[in-house]
């Protein structure tokens, strides 16, 4: 159903964490666009303890490694729901020209969540705050969702 809803408007590919990744890579590679939502929590595999809002949260590193190895254009987006509920009025923000540039993964990565979170302190109502963003703790650490 959630598929089935993101494809609703054309011509596209959805691909799920479970996916294989040449097929995003071939897209990619063949001009289409994607998009990524880089503040979820995905686990360890690939990922890094990168502070979030001074919390360390598990965060992949991929966007970084794929837009410097694919030499890809990096556009963020931000989307806000409309004050009466009914749907979103989407933002589209200039290209960054500079990201990843020399930064390795970790500190592009540093960098990609303080935009997030920017962005969250300038509307804090629309972040899904229900989303666990912490549940993937550094070992020895205690859930934060106990």
């Amino acid at each position: 159903a959630i598929r089935q809803g993101r494809l609703r408007f054309g011509r596209g590919t959805v691909h799920t964490r479970h996916d294989n990744a040449l097929k995003l890579l071939r897209d990619v590679r063949q001009g289409a666009a994607f998009l990524n939502l880089p503040d979820m929590d995905f686990g360890l595999k690939d990922s890094a303890f990168v502070d979030f809002f001074g919390v360390p949260a598990a965060t992949l590193l991929a966007p970084a490694r794929m837009a410097r190895s694919m030499h890809m254009t990096v556009q963020p987006v931000v989307a806000l729901m409309r004050p009466d509920g009914r749907g979103y009025v989407v933002q589209f923000l200039p290209p960054w020209e500079d990201w990843p540039g020399t930064d390795e993964d970790e500190a592009a990565t540093r960098r990609l969540n303080a935009w997030i979170e920017q962005q969250v302190m300038a509307h804090p109502a629309q972040y899904l705050w229900v989303h666990k963003r912490f549940k993937t703790r550094p070992p020895g650490e205690p859930s934060l969702y106990a």
